[in-house]
């Protein structure tokens, strides 16, 4: 059996507690564009860290590195060198350097371009540093590794990662869809305008419940994760592919739907995903759980946001309250049958599933009980 050790998340709103904290108070973290000309991309506002003085160069590699070591302290782990697997899932690394080398020409070297620096700045023992682009599922694949490198025994303990920022390219991809810029995310809505960006990074540390690599309680059972690529379509979800995914995480952790009491969805606010997403729910688990969501209060955090979902799960789990969906007030008429949480919820909740899914059909789906 495999258990999460520790977590950690960087987000808009600040570490695990802080965010829990305010997606539980149903705040939302949007503010005006930052160090990228709105004008240009045609996007306004983003979900984005807070901070002053000038951008920072690496952005990603710093909030991954606070991660790490928060998780790394948390789980009581001494690494010796090369017997502690990073991997680091991603949308984009750290391509906003490139941006920023091609306009201001500030010159990078390969390896700030991957996490391995970053992470070895933490601790020189922990690698081989892994990075899985796997778009918007990323650190739910690097999830589905690190669980499979512990159950077969290649390693005692295995840290699993996330992180992403706000890049022009991606941004200028955003608005290039829609005719007025999005002011929110707004996931199950029938007034959902699209997506918008969030930035930040999530660390896990994964390990053998019999192996004594966790020194402190777990937060919770990994029972399963499911990955697969339906490869239906360059951007459009497919429902078969997502109802697959689901049901492959059941299968693995060897459980039936009437177990799962919480959904943490995917839950981007988009036209096609929110309908999809929200109708493989209910033929695979009908409407018994709650269903919620973090991206209308954090943005979508690209390859980060599977493990923020899922620490997001883990403190659900552990406190028996859930956050509402941000941004959520008129479900669109597919969700209607869902039970969407639109204001904090007292229940007590024993396992949770998350939802992460990416363009090119890459998806994850998590599986976690509460001890």
């Amino acid at each position: 059996m495999t258990v999460i050790a520790a977590s950690a998340v960087r987000t808009c709103f600040g570490d695990g507690r802080q965010t829990f904290a305010r997606l539980l108070a149903g705040d939302v973290g949007v503010g005006p564009l930052r160090f990228v000309d709105a004008g240009q991309v045609n996007v306004k506002h983003g979900y984005q860290i807070p901070g002053d003085g000038d951008e920072p160069e690496f952005a990603a590699s710093e909030w991954l590195g606070e991660c790490v070591a928060e998780v790394l302290a948390a789980a009581e782990l001494s690494p010796r060198p090369g017997r502690m697997p990073v991997l680091v899932g991603t949308g984009l690394r750290e391509l906003r350097a490139i941006e920023r080398w091609a306009v201001e020409n500030r010159p990078v070297r390969a390896r700030q371009l991957d996490f391995t620096e970053a992470v070895q700045a933490v601790h020189p023992g922990l690698g081989p540093v892994i990075t899985v682009s796997n778009a918007c599922s990323a650190s739910g694949h690097a999830l589905a590794l690190a669980q499979d490198m512990v159950r077969h025994g290649m390693a005692d303990a295995v840290i699993a990662a996330g992180a992403d920022g706000v890049t022009a390219s991606m941004l200028a991809m955003i608005g290039r869809v829609t005719e007025e810029p999005t002011d929110r995310v707004r996931p199950f809505d029938i007034d959902r305008t699209g997506v918008l960006l969030g930035e930040g990074a999530a660390a896990v540390v994964v390990v053998s419940a019999d192996s004594g690599a966790s020194k402190p309680k777990p937060l919770g059972r990994l029972l399963g994760t499911h990955i697969c690529c339906d490869a239906y379509h360059e951007t459009a979800p497919s429902l078969e592919g997502i109802v697959r995914a689901m049901r492959g995480a059941l299968a693995d952790a060897a459980r039936d739907p009437s177990d799962v009491d919480l959904v943490v969805s995917h839950g981007t606010g988009t036209a096609l995903n929110d309908v999809t997403e929200a109708e493989a729910i209910q033929q695979v688990l009908g409407d018994r759980p709650w269903v919620t969501g973090i991206k209308g209060a954090l943005g979508h955090t690209s390859g980060a946001s599977a493990l923020m979902s899922l620490d997001v799960a883990l403190r659900c789990l552990e406190s028996d309250r859930i956050p509402p969906v941000a941004g959520l007030s008129r479900p669109v008429p597919e969700a209607q049958g869902l039970k969407l949480v639109t204001e904090p919820v007292h229940a007590r909740s024993r396992v949770a599933l998350v939802n992460s899914f990416g363009f090119g059909g890459v998806n994850a789906v998590t599986l976690v009980e509460a001890l």
